[in-house]
């Protein structure tokens, strides 16, 4: 593997919505002789042959942008330290190396593709649904522990606008606080029992973008937030039920966008596990089969001390190559 290519893609920093200096470079250095590039707005498919097994993941990152930084551990492991390192451009980097691997053994019908937008939306994946007619398998990478997926938790967002009205805050009787309906909505939504699912656990939620402009002697007049659901196969339903229920004369909520929960094809031989997080692969329906596995742990994904093991690449190139192996006999 070269290891300096590794560092030249996580240099440039391909932060949501700047992907496009990284897919320049990607489209010039990854393009080897047998292989085809095809750029399909911002997303990237390179194809050896009429690809009907192909390997994807993301090429943007969540902000901040943090350089690489290569570290030998007093294990004897060597690291690499910095944004998208697991999530995903290790991933990119072990694909791409399988390619290789299977070009050289003399292998053509496999193909990677590269889309944008994953950590915002799935933007790339939706439009490559739209654009592409797809093929039988797909392997998505994502930070797995290097096992195969057998289900993920499905998301769920909603923006939320809660109004009062703006008076003196020593005299709130003759106003009302947009914070303390808030405040009333929460505690209402944490009463709500999510069953238990048995597959993939409990139902969670995260706000963020909480937003009240009042000072701190004046009652809020309007207060926005977002929220985020990880549901599962039990809930997925009963939580847009649930936040509809919301709405009322003073609150407002709209759904803008998740998915449902999944299962994805799994392949003896390899360790499995479920996941809480989302990814491209529920939305890429294009394709007939579809799995999700690769390098790195989720558990350091968008921190500060996001890392990989080089060894974990390695294995994902083993890992992958072995999976093509597989499936080639299949089509």
């Amino acid at each position: 593997m070269d290891i300096g290519l590794f560092l030249e893609i996580l240099g440039i920093d391909s932060t949501s919505s700047n992907e496009g200096p990284l897919a320049d470079y990607l489209a010039e250095h990854l393009a080897v002789e047998g292989c085809s590039v095809q750029r399909l707005d911002g997303n990237l498919l390179f194809s050896w042959g009429d690809p009907q097994i192909v390997f994807c993941t993301h090429i943007d990152t969540v902000p901040p942008y943090i350089p690489p930084v290569v570290e030998k551990r007093e294990d004897g492991q060597t690291i690499v330290r910095g944004r998208g390192t697991c999530d995903a451009k290790g991933q990119l980097f072990a694909m791409y190396n399988a390619c290789l691997e299977l070009a050289a053994k003399g292998y053509e019908g496999f193909g990677l593709l590269l889309v944008y937008g994953e950590e915002t939306g799935s933007f790339g994946a939706k439009k490559f649904r739209e654009q592409h007619p797809g093929g039988k398998y797909l392997i998505v990478g994502e930070p797995t522990d290097n096992k195969m997926v057998s289900a993920s938790k499905g998301t769920k967002s909603f923006a939320v606008t809660v109004r009062g009205k703006s008076f003196h805050s020593g005299y709130p009787v003759y106003g009302a606080s947009a914070v303390e309906r808030f405040v009333d909505m929460v505690g209402s939504l944490r009463s709500v029992e999510f069953p238990m699912d048995p597959k993939l656990g409990e139902t969670t939620w995260n706000i963020g973008r909480l937003s009240s402009d009042n000072p701190q002697n004046i009652l809020s007049d309007l207060l926005t937030f977002k929220i985020y659901f990880r549901t599962t196969f039990a809930s997925d339903d009963m939580v847009c039920r649930v936040m509809e229920g919301f709405n009322d004369e003073y609150i407002t909520v709209e759904a803008f966008g998740g998915d449902t929960p999944a299962e994805y094809m799994t392949l003896d031989g390899f360790g499995t596990k479920t996941v809480a997080f989302g990814s491209d692969a529920p939305q890429l329906t294009n394709f007939q089969y579809r799995m999700l596995c690769g390098p790195g742990s989720i558990l350091v994904a968008h921190t500060s001390s996001e890392y990989i093991r080089l060894d974990d690449i390695r294995q994902a190139v083993e890992n992958y190559v072995k999976i093509f192996e597989i499936l080639k006999d299949r089509i």
